[in-house]
């Protein structure tokens, strides 16, 4: 049986019993254990694939809660930067003010909920009423992302999660107009009663939004913004414009479109590569690498060469042809035994430098090795730095002035 066969009747599995039952916490563990080098897009795939084969989509949804708890470490590490006129800005931009809008309502319901006599509670229902009003405007938010960006989407094999969400936002209209009913309903109904129904539903409404929220911000959008071409995008925000915005939608979020296109044009959505403390182009990545007074060589984690700076006065001649070349190979045969011995300790962890320093040309070259480990300290390979520390050994005193150029 292949393994993608072997994940999907697991998966099959693990949504079976759901189904009858077993509470998603109790499914975390073994969920992480089948799929935790999975990407969404990978799981979404195996669950269109029991779709077609007649799996009900109300089944695939209990799912989500799982991947959910199961990943939920990862998926707060993932940070999504995009301009603001970029449609995902807009729709995040949006998540955020519904929540507190949504997070207020719940507040009142609970001060609500202490108040012994209707009359005390007049000021809270007239914030309450405001904050009705502008949930009503929030319809074309889910409208841009069922019309427009679902599509796109699907358009790119993505099929099942933008089906999920819009059943969620189903749910999320059904709840927004049972609240709005018993809002309405207030007079004609016992204050008791009436504050202890309005406090579950408004407890359910956030519940419902803030989960759902989340699944959009930490997978769908990341998903979207992997598949979906800069072109697109632009596109995208025309028909966003189209459609229109909520009352709150925050102008700053809403840059006109040459703005996108600007930055599109610019390489800068195009190359980005997003990291924790901001993104970079392709240019700027090689740009920075080539300017440091260091040569970097990198070396992954199946000894391969990967990549090498071109610093303007390299100590160690590189050429391209080395790309892809067991490190083994790239040192004279007299000195493989303490490469190998150095990759191996790095894998195995028992080292985390190794350095070295050789006279060449009557420079003094300092050259060192660390070995490169995620945040979960796999191991992804060897990062070797040469620097000529000739005259860094010369300094002495201080130097505090700049020099004339």
């Amino acid at each position: 049986m292949s393994e993608k066969k072997n994940k999907k009747e697991s998966l099959k599995g693990i949504i079976t019993r759901l189904h009858e039952g077993a509470r998603p916490t109790e499914m975390k563990e073994e969920f992480k254990n089948v799929f935790k080098d999975v990407s969404p897009a990978e799981i979404s795939q195996i669950e269109q694939e029991l779709i077609k084969e007649g799996m009900p989509r109300e089944k695939i949804h209990k799912l989500c809660d799982v991947h959910l708890s199961a990943c939920r470490e990862s998926l707060d590490k993932e940070k999504i930067s995009v301009p603001a006129g970029h449609p995902i800005h807009i729709l995040m931009e949006e998540h955020r003010i519904i929540l507190n809008l949504v997070d207020d309502q719940h507040k009142i319901a609970i001060e609500l909920k202490n108040i012994d006599s209707v009359n005390l509670a007049n000021n809270k229902f007239m914030q309450f009423k405001q904050i009705i009003e502008k949930l009503e405007t929030a319809e074309s938010h889910y409208l841009r992302e069922e019309n427009v960006l679902f599509p796109y989407l699907e358009k790119h094999g993505i099929t099942e999660p933008p089906a999920i969400m819009w059943m969620e936002h189903d749910k999320i209209r059904e709840l927004k107009k049972n609240v709005r009913s018993l809002y309405e309903e207030k007079e004609s109904t016992n204050f008791k009663d009436f504050t202890t129904q309005f406090l579950e539903l408004t407890t359910s409404v956030y519940e419902l939004i803030s989960n759902h929220f989340y699944k959009e911000n930490k997978i769908l959008f990341p998903t979207s913004l992997k598949i979906i071409k800069d072109s697109e995008w632009i596109d995208i925000r025309e028909q966003f414009d189209g459609i229109g915005y909520c009352d709150f939608t925050p102008e700053s979020a809403k840059a006109p479109i040459k703005e996108v296109e600007k930055i599109a044009s610019d390489k800068n959505i195009k190359d980005a590569v997003e990291l924790e403390t901001g993104s970079l182009s392709k240019a700027e990545i090689e740009a920075i690498f080539d300017s440091m007074p260091v040569d970097v060589t990198f070396v992954d984690k199946d000894d391969e060469v990967r990549y090498f700076s071109q610093t303007k006065d390299r100590t160690f001649v590189r050429t391209k042809a080395v790309i892809g070349r067991k490190v083994q190979n790239c040192h004279p045969q007299k000195s493989i035994h303490v490469v190998s011995q150095i990759v191996e300790d790095f894998k195995k962890g028992t080292r985390d430098v190794a350095a070295f320093w050789i006279n060449l040309n009557d420079r003094l070259i300092y050259i060192r090795y660390f070995p490169v480990r995620n945040k979960e300290g796999e191991y992804l390979g060897v990062l070797e730095v040469t620097q000529d520390i000739t005259d860094i050994k010369k300094i002495e005193g201080e130097k505090r002035l700049l020099d004339s150029t």
